[in-house]
């Protein structure tokens, strides 16, 4: 069950510094992407004590959740799964408390969940002040790679069965599994009132537009349903940490800019699977081959920039464009371009946009595995070495 070649190592650094300062950390993200055996490293290594509250079993054992926590008021109580037992926010809130009193501050709880929507209500109503919170994303190219070549990571996504999947038609059908989950079981759990096929649609489309900007309208007409509705789709599938919006920049600027925000499949894999991508080479024939680059790329950088950093697009209505625009500490601002091209050239509207935006260092992202300072001021650089720059 147990494999320390699979634990996230970044994440789990931030957990274990984390622990040292808040009474309980919430450790959020989808199914498979590796909570779980994160968690057991605490079991494996600092004798903590691990409870599946989707068990039987485990939950049996809450049934008077104070008096059992109370016994192990001096170890780590791994909580996997809570949004099964929302009733045991205000227990922990109790004994976080009364933890306190007594000196026992910090490093008393680890949640898991499979989803931010309850659980950050819920947790953040009962724990205020006193959690803090962890997103943990698919492996990405710093944690899998050995070299500059990521065409196994970007075809297959991160999630580990996936990536280390015995070959790629393995992979594919796990991935197929993994979404069909999502929408029998997952899905409705969270919102049992959406249809599973309008949602199996909808995420289809979004794969078909991936990096293009959302259109809640046009999506609403075609599935049949109000852009209401639409929105409340895409809000769950955002919560759910398997899309993303990318909003569009618009500070301090004078000219008319695109306002809506771009949407993203976040995981490479899920999004090559909506689309029946099966091998490396069938994706580099595909028209989406670009987007899904470009996708790729967003999530790696987010996945190792500060958890402070805030993430835009910017589109201008006379051209100018950049992928990404990265706000860091202090207001600093990277402008990035990405490119598929081993020869990247940037165009007009490159630079027209970082007139208006004046970042405070200008990227341009490329498949290759070199970095070398570009015209006006520009570093081209492999994606790697704008991870480890970033990071």
């Amino acid at each position: 069950m147990f494999d320390p070649a699979l634990v996230p190592r970044r994440a789990l650094g931030t957990v274990q510094a984390l622990l040292t300062q808040f009474p309980a950390v919430a450790l959020v993200g989808p199914r498979q992407v590796g909570k779980t055996t994160l968690a057991w490293h605490f079991v494996e290594n600092e004798d903590a004590v691990y409870l599946d509250l989707e068990s039987p079993g485990d939950r049996a054992r809450l049934t008077e959740p104070e008096l059992y926590l109370t016994q192990h008021e001096d170890r780590l109580v791994i909580l996997d799964e809570v949004h099964r037992t929302p009733e045991i926010f205000q227990v922990l809130r109790g004994l976080i408390d009364a933890g306190r009193r007594s000196g026992k501050g910090t490093g008393r709880f680890l949640i898991l969940g499979s989803a931010s929507i309850d659980l950050l209500r819920q947790s953040g109503e009962s724990l205020a002040g006193r959690i803090a919170y962890v997103d943990l994303v698919p492996l990405d190219a710093m944690e899998t790679a050995t070299s500059t070549d990521h065409s196994t990571l970007w075809n297959r996504g991160g999630f580990p069965k996936s990536l280390l999947a015995p070959s790629d038609e393995t992979s594919l059908e796990w991935r197929n599994q993994f979404i069909r989950t999502y929408l029998e079981r997952d899905i409705p759990q969270f919102g049992p009132r959406i249809p599973t096929e309008t949602i199996r649609r909808l995420w289809t489309m979004l794969a078909h537009m991936q990096g293009t900007m959302l259109n809640a309208s046009a999506l609403g007409r075609s599935l049949g349903i109000d852009s209401k509705t639409v929105g409340r789709y895409i809000d769950l599938l955002c919560d759910l940490l398997l899309v993303r919006r990318l909003p569009a920049w618009s500070r301090n600027s004078t000219k008319r800019l695109t306002r809506s925000p771009r949407i993203f499949v976040r995981d490479a894999g899920i999004l090559h699977a909506l689309l029946n991508i099966p091998t490396l080479d069938d994706l580099l024939s595909h028209p989406v081959v670009g987007a899904s680059w470009e996708g790729f790329v967003i999530e790696n950088l987010l996945s190792v920039a500060p958890s402070s950093a805030r993430a835009y697009y910017y589109r201008a209505s006379g051209g100018a464009e950049l992928d990404l625009i990265l706000e860091l500490a202090n207001s600093s601002l990277w402008a990035i371009e990405i490119k598929r091209s081993l020869s990247p050239k940037i165009g007009r509207g490159f630079h027209a946009a970082c007139e208006d935006v004046q970042p405070d260092r200008t990227i341009i992202i490329y498949p290759g595995s070199e970095s070398w300072p570009g015209p006006d001021n520009t570093t081209v650089m492999s994606l790697s070495a704008c991870m480890s720059a970033l990071s």
